[in-house]
Protein backbone atom coordinates (compact mmCIF):
# COMPACT_ATOMS: atom_id res chain seq x y z
CA UNK A 1 0.00 0.00 0.00
CA UNK A 2 2.76 2.47 0.87
CA UNK A 3 4.24 2.03 -2.81
CA UNK A 4 1.38 3.20 -4.10
CA UNK A 5 0.52 5.89 -2.39
CA UNK A 6 3.95 6.70 -3.34
CA UNK A 7 3.37 6.16 -7.18
CA UNK A 8 0.31 7.72 -7.16
CA UNK A 9 2.43 10.81 -5.57
CA UNK A 10 5.02 10.79 -7.62
CA UNK A 11 2.58 10.66 -10.65
CA UNK A 12 0.91 13.82 -9.59
CA UNK A 13 3.95 15.58 -9.13
CA UNK A 14 5.39 14.78 -11.96
CA UNK A 15 1.95 15.81 -13.99
CA UNK A 16 1.91 19.19 -12.14
CA UNK A 17 5.59 19.53 -13.36
CA UNK A 18 4.43 18.68 -17.00
CA UNK A 19 1.62 21.14 -16.51
CA UNK A 20 3.84 23.83 -15.07
CA UNK A 21 6.94 23.65 -18.25
CA UNK A 22 4.19 23.72 -20.79
CA UNK A 23 2.59 26.73 -19.32
CA UNK A 24 5.97 28.26 -19.34
CA UNK A 25 6.76 27.46 -23.37
CA UNK A 26 3.22 28.79 -24.05
CA UNK A 27 4.47 32.15 -22.45
CA UNK A 28 7.10 32.64 -23.67
CA UNK A 29 6.93 31.27 -27.29
CA UNK A 30 7.10 33.75 -29.86
CA UNK A 31 4.00 34.58 -31.83
CA UNK A 32 3.49 33.10 -35.16
CA UNK A 33 4.89 35.25 -38.43
CA UNK A 34 1.34 35.77 -39.59
CA UNK A 35 0.01 37.45 -36.55
CA UNK A 36 3.21 39.34 -36.25
CA UNK A 37 2.76 40.48 -40.05
CA UNK A 38 -0.85 41.98 -39.20
CA UNK A 39 1.02 44.49 -36.35
CA UNK A 40 3.44 45.82 -38.49
CA UNK A 41 5.83 45.70 -41.49
CA UNK A 42 8.67 43.17 -41.39
CA UNK A 43 11.77 45.78 -41.69
CA UNK A 44 12.45 44.69 -45.38
CA UNK A 45 8.85 45.12 -46.71
CA UNK A 46 8.22 48.03 -45.06
CA UNK A 47 6.74 51.02 -46.97
CA UNK A 48 8.87 53.37 -44.81
CA UNK A 49 12.51 54.23 -45.56
CA UNK A 50 14.81 57.01 -43.60
CA UNK A 51 15.35 60.18 -45.84
CA UNK A 52 19.55 60.36 -46.15
CA UNK A 53 20.41 63.54 -44.72
CA UNK A 54 22.98 66.24 -46.29
CA UNK A 55 23.01 69.28 -48.89
CA UNK A 56 20.70 69.11 -52.23
CA UNK A 57 21.23 70.58 -55.00
CA UNK A 58 17.91 70.87 -57.57
CA UNK A 59 18.16 72.66 -61.11
CA UNK A 60 14.40 72.90 -61.77
CA UNK A 61 12.31 74.43 -64.69
CA UNK A 62 9.31 75.84 -64.30
CA UNK A 63 6.73 78.42 -65.28
CA UNK A 64 5.51 81.90 -63.74
CA UNK A 65 2.12 83.26 -64.43
CA UNK A 66 -0.32 85.35 -62.29
CA UNK A 67 -1.96 89.27 -62.61
CA UNK A 68 -0.15 91.78 -64.09
CA UNK A 69 -2.34 94.70 -62.06
CA UNK A 70 -4.83 97.06 -63.01
CA UNK A 71 -2.59 98.88 -65.58
CA UNK A 72 -0.79 95.82 -66.64
CA UNK A 73 2.60 96.94 -66.36
CA UNK A 74 3.73 94.16 -63.71
CA UNK A 75 5.81 91.33 -65.15
CA UNK A 76 4.08 87.94 -65.42
CA UNK A 77 3.75 84.85 -67.50
CA UNK A 78 7.10 82.93 -68.37
CA UNK A 79 9.14 80.54 -68.22
CA UNK A 80 11.46 79.86 -65.51
CA UNK A 81 15.05 78.23 -64.95
CA UNK A 82 16.61 78.05 -61.98
CA UNK A 83 18.51 76.05 -58.98
CA UNK A 84 18.13 75.56 -55.52
CA UNK A 85 20.39 74.34 -52.75
CA UNK A 86 18.24 72.45 -49.68
CA UNK A 87 20.06 71.61 -46.20
CA UNK A 88 18.31 69.52 -43.68
CA UNK A 89 17.80 71.39 -40.07
CA UNK A 90 16.81 68.25 -38.44
CA UNK A 91 14.81 64.93 -39.62
CA UNK A 92 11.74 67.14 -40.41
CA UNK A 93 12.74 70.84 -41.36
CA UNK A 94 14.68 72.11 -43.82
CA UNK A 95 16.19 75.07 -45.64
CA UNK A 96 17.18 76.42 -48.80
CA UNK A 97 17.99 78.99 -50.83
CA UNK A 98 17.00 79.37 -54.62
CA UNK A 99 17.86 81.85 -57.71
CA UNK A 100 16.02 81.44 -60.88
CA UNK A 101 15.41 83.11 -64.05
CA UNK A 102 12.05 84.42 -64.91
CA UNK A 103 11.84 84.90 -68.35
CA UNK A 104 8.36 86.97 -68.70
CA UNK A 105 7.04 89.75 -70.24
CA UNK A 106 4.60 92.88 -69.40
CA UNK A 107 2.82 95.29 -71.33
CA UNK A 108 4.38 99.10 -71.61
CA UNK A 109 1.91 102.20 -70.96
CA UNK A 110 2.29 105.38 -72.20
CA UNK A 111 0.33 108.19 -70.18
CA UNK A 112 0.48 111.07 -72.83
CA UNK A 113 -1.12 108.73 -75.36
CA UNK A 114 -5.19 108.34 -75.88
CA UNK A 115 -6.89 105.40 -74.58
CA UNK A 116 -6.47 103.38 -77.94
CA UNK A 117 -3.33 103.13 -78.55
CA UNK A 118 -1.95 103.62 -75.02
CA UNK A 119 -1.21 100.50 -74.11
CA UNK A 120 1.46 98.32 -76.27
CA UNK A 121 2.90 95.21 -75.83
CA UNK A 122 3.85 92.88 -74.65
CA UNK A 123 7.58 93.18 -74.34
CA UNK A 124 9.83 90.97 -73.10
CA UNK A 125 10.78 91.26 -69.37
CA UNK A 126 13.23 88.74 -67.12
CA UNK A 127 13.10 88.71 -63.23
CA UNK A 128 15.54 87.04 -61.02
CA UNK A 129 14.41 85.70 -58.25
CA UNK A 130 16.33 85.34 -55.24
CA UNK A 131 14.86 83.87 -51.70
CA UNK A 132 15.53 81.65 -49.03
CA UNK A 133 12.77 78.91 -47.50
CA UNK A 134 11.76 77.15 -44.37
CA UNK A 135 9.97 73.20 -45.02
CA UNK A 136 8.45 70.80 -43.22
CA UNK A 137 8.33 66.97 -44.36
CA UNK A 138 5.08 65.80 -44.14
CA UNK A 139 6.07 62.33 -43.46
CA UNK A 140 8.49 63.21 -40.64
CA UNK A 141 11.47 62.62 -42.04
CA UNK A 142 10.67 59.51 -44.02
CA UNK A 143 9.31 58.64 -47.55
CA UNK A 144 6.07 56.64 -48.01
CA UNK A 145 6.64 54.11 -50.94
CA UNK A 146 9.79 56.62 -51.96
CA UNK A 147 7.36 59.71 -51.95
CA UNK A 148 7.82 62.68 -49.28
CA UNK A 149 5.17 65.66 -49.56
CA UNK A 150 6.20 68.80 -48.05
CA UNK A 151 5.22 72.37 -46.99
CA UNK A 152 6.86 75.25 -46.63
CA UNK A 153 7.37 79.10 -46.94
CA UNK A 154 9.51 81.79 -48.52
CA UNK A 155 10.67 84.92 -48.78
CA UNK A 156 13.18 87.06 -51.33
CA UNK A 157 13.59 89.91 -53.65
CA UNK A 158 12.53 89.94 -57.58
CA UNK A 159 14.86 92.32 -59.67
CA UNK A 160 13.38 93.06 -63.25
CA UNK A 161 15.45 94.58 -66.21
CA UNK A 162 14.95 97.38 -67.81
CA UNK A 163 12.80 97.84 -70.57
CA UNK A 164 14.26 100.27 -73.58
CA UNK A 165 11.14 100.78 -75.03
CA UNK A 166 9.24 102.06 -71.91
CA UNK A 167 9.21 105.85 -72.22
CA UNK A 168 7.14 106.05 -69.00
CA UNK A 169 8.46 106.84 -65.97
CA UNK A 170 7.23 103.14 -64.66
CA UNK A 171 10.08 100.84 -63.26
CA UNK A 172 9.67 97.59 -61.65
CA UNK A 173 13.52 97.76 -59.97
CA UNK A 174 13.38 95.61 -56.57
CA UNK A 175 10.77 94.22 -54.82
CA UNK A 176 9.92 92.38 -51.56
CA UNK A 177 8.52 88.96 -52.62
CA UNK A 178 6.78 86.29 -50.12
CA UNK A 179 4.54 83.05 -50.68
CA UNK A 180 3.58 79.62 -49.39
CA UNK A 181 5.02 76.14 -50.57
CA UNK A 182 3.78 72.69 -51.29
CA UNK A 183 5.83 70.19 -53.48
CA UNK A 184 6.45 66.28 -53.48
CA UNK A 185 9.51 64.71 -53.60
CA UNK A 186 10.10 61.27 -55.35
CA UNK A 187 13.42 59.43 -54.36
CA UNK A 188 14.16 57.22 -56.66
CA UNK A 189 17.31 56.03 -55.53
CA UNK A 190 18.55 56.93 -51.96
CA UNK A 191 20.44 60.12 -53.24
CA UNK A 192 18.61 60.99 -56.41
CA UNK A 193 14.73 62.80 -56.36
CA UNK A 194 12.31 64.19 -58.78
CA UNK A 195 10.49 67.10 -57.65
CA UNK A 196 7.35 68.75 -57.85
CA UNK A 197 6.90 72.42 -56.65
CA UNK A 198 3.95 74.50 -56.46
CA UNK A 199 4.20 77.76 -55.20
CA UNK A 200 2.23 81.38 -54.85
CA UNK A 201 4.87 84.47 -54.77
CA UNK A 202 3.34 88.29 -53.83
CA UNK A 203 4.85 91.36 -54.54
CA UNK A 204 4.00 94.80 -54.91
CA UNK A 205 3.85 97.11 -57.93
CA UNK A 206 4.26 100.85 -57.18
CA UNK A 207 2.66 103.28 -60.33
CA UNK A 208 4.18 106.48 -60.84
CA UNK A 209 2.04 109.74 -60.58
CA UNK A 210 2.20 109.87 -64.24
CA UNK A 211 -0.60 107.48 -64.76
CA UNK A 212 -3.31 109.74 -62.63
CA UNK A 213 -2.33 112.68 -65.33
CA UNK A 214 -5.14 113.02 -67.79
CA UNK A 215 -3.80 112.96 -71.37
CA UNK A 216 -3.56 116.03 -73.34
CA UNK A 217 -5.20 114.61 -76.02
CA UNK A 218 -8.36 112.62 -75.08
CA UNK A 219 -8.45 113.00 -71.13
CA UNK A 220 -8.53 109.74 -70.33
CA UNK A 221 -6.00 108.32 -67.49
CA UNK A 222 -4.11 105.11 -67.08
CA UNK A 223 -5.22 105.33 -63.32
CA UNK A 224 -8.32 106.75 -62.29
CA UNK A 225 -7.60 110.26 -60.43
CA UNK A 226 -8.13 108.78 -57.15
CA UNK A 227 -6.87 105.62 -57.71
CA UNK A 228 -4.07 103.20 -56.03
CA UNK A 229 -0.48 103.98 -56.54
CA UNK A 230 0.34 100.43 -55.40
CA UNK A 231 -0.91 97.05 -56.01
CA UNK A 232 -0.31 93.91 -54.68
CA UNK A 233 -0.63 91.00 -57.33
CA UNK A 234 0.07 86.96 -57.02
CA UNK A 235 1.96 84.86 -59.16
CA UNK A 236 1.44 80.97 -59.26
CA UNK A 237 4.69 79.36 -59.86
CA UNK A 238 5.19 75.67 -60.88
CA UNK A 239 8.42 73.63 -61.24
CA UNK A 240 9.99 70.30 -61.94
CA UNK A 241 13.47 69.26 -60.97
CA UNK A 242 15.96 66.90 -60.30
CA UNK A 243 17.68 66.55 -56.76
CA UNK A 244 21.08 65.02 -55.89
CA UNK A 245 21.37 64.55 -52.04
CA UNK A 246 25.69 64.56 -51.33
Amino acid sequence: MGGQAVGRSDGRLTRCAARAVAAVLLLSARPPDRLTAQVGHPPNRSPYRDITLGGSFVPAVGYLSGDRGVVGVGPSNGKVFGVRYERPLSRIFGASLSVADALTSRYVVDPTKDSASRTSGPVDNSVVLLDVGLHMVLTGGKTWHGFAPYLGVSAGVAVASAVPSDTSQYRFRTKFTFGPQLGLRWYLWERLSLRADARVLFWRLTYPLQFRDPSPVDGSRALPETGALTEWTRHPWLSAGVGWTF
